[in-house]
């Protein structure tokens, strides 16, 4: 549900899992390739807000990051953090209304963005994935205002709240050093992109061996290049893996290998480490609740720090959190899940 119309150039339509600006020329984040001559923001390289759009604007690191993940040619704009793009800056831009974009941390993964979009005096700030907390392996979200806010909510619920995240990390060193102890070889699983080059940076000090997935593996040199210091890590080889730290997206192929590779201790990495009904390999395998998208204490801050007028939500529970927001006050609408409207009478 989309709300009332914004009535401006501003005005945007919901579609594909993004944002789509017609007055523009402009997308946010569609999951669907845009090769129509329109320009598309992508926020950063996750899988699930990247495509094979014929032009896109975005970040270094969200480009490097993108190309090795997505061949092909295509139109490239970078931007800088906090550098603003006129539409006169576009070649072949498909619309001639003057906007001002700029990019902004999101403090989701390396070079994730928020976008904030300026025409006539009007403002629209899109975060796209983000978390407030620290990270070591990306730049520090920075809040900047708009009048309309267009937010992730993946973990709306005020039951999501996350630990400290050294307090999990120094949890995940106590379950490796534990296991290569005991003669168990401990695996961690998490995604390529993010997770894992957190976590590798969380060991740099900790002097253990360790393997790395070959997708985890790539990504990581290209952080590596961006100036990121990682501990010495070798390519996961199940003939070798033994008495390892192993960081894998899946323990698929491990657990076939498992008789050479002697006994595995898996632990799950994830905000849905906070909800028991989170599927795993067994109801005893470990889990850590560490997350690179914002708790619901955050998501409140959020809103604070950026002061709109109206917030719309997207992704995990949108209508949950437009609905506590409206309870504060707000003009708040999901876009992503049917929204029910509460009216004062």
């Amino acid at each position: 549900m989309a709300g009332p119309p914004l009535a401006s150039e501003l005005d945007f339509q919901y579609r594909n899992g993004g944002l789509h600006f017609p007055h523009l020329g402009l997308w946010m984040d569609p999951h669907h390739p845009v090769r129509t001559g329109e320009w598309v923001v992508v926020s950063h390289a996750h899988s699930d807000h990247t495509a094979r759009h014929s032009a896109v604007i975005l970040t270094e690191p969200t480009r490097r990051l993108m190309r090795s993940r997505i061949s092909g040619t295509r139109a490239e704009r970078v931007l800088e953090f906090n550098e603003c793009l006129h539409q006169s800056d576009l070649e072949s831009s498909t619309t001639q209304t003057p906007f001002g974009l700029s990019l902004h941390p999101a403090g989701h993964i390396l070079g994730s963005a928020m976008a904030r979009l300026e025409v006539n005096g009007d403002s629209l700030l899109y975060t796209g994935d983000f978390k407030l907390r620290e990270g070591q392996s990306c730049e520090r979200c920075e809040p900047v205002h708009a009048r309309t806010l267009v937010m992730e909510t993946t973990y709306g619920r005020p039951r999501y709240i996350f630990p400290p995240t050294e307090e999990v990390l120094a949890s995940v060193l106590h379950f490796c050093r534990t296991s290569l102890d005991a003669g168990i070889t401990p695996v961690l699983i998490s995604y390529s992109l993010g997770k894992a080059q957190e976590i590798l940076i969380s060991l740099l000090k900790a002097n253990l061996p360790i393997q790395l997935h070959a997708s985890s593996a790539r990504l990581t040199e290209i952080y590596a290049d961006l100036g990121y210091q990682f501990p010495r890590w070798t390519l996961l080889d199940p003939e070798t893996a033994r008495g390892h730290v192993i960081i894998t997206p899946t323990a698929r192929p491990l657990l076939s290998a498992q008789p050479g590779m002697g006994p595995l201790r898996i632990a799950s990495l994830s905000g849905w480490a906070l909800d028991r009904r989170w599927p795993t390999t067994n109801e005893n395998q470990p889990r850590f609740a560490l997350s690179d998208h914002a708790d619901f204490p955050d998501l409140v801050r959020f809103v604070k720090e950026v002061r709109p007028q109206r917030v719309f939500t997207l992704h995990g529970f949108a209508a949950d959190f437009a609905r506590h927001l409206r309870r504060q006050g707000m003009e708040a609408y999901a876009l992503s899940e049917d929204d029910q409207l509460e009216l004062s009478l």
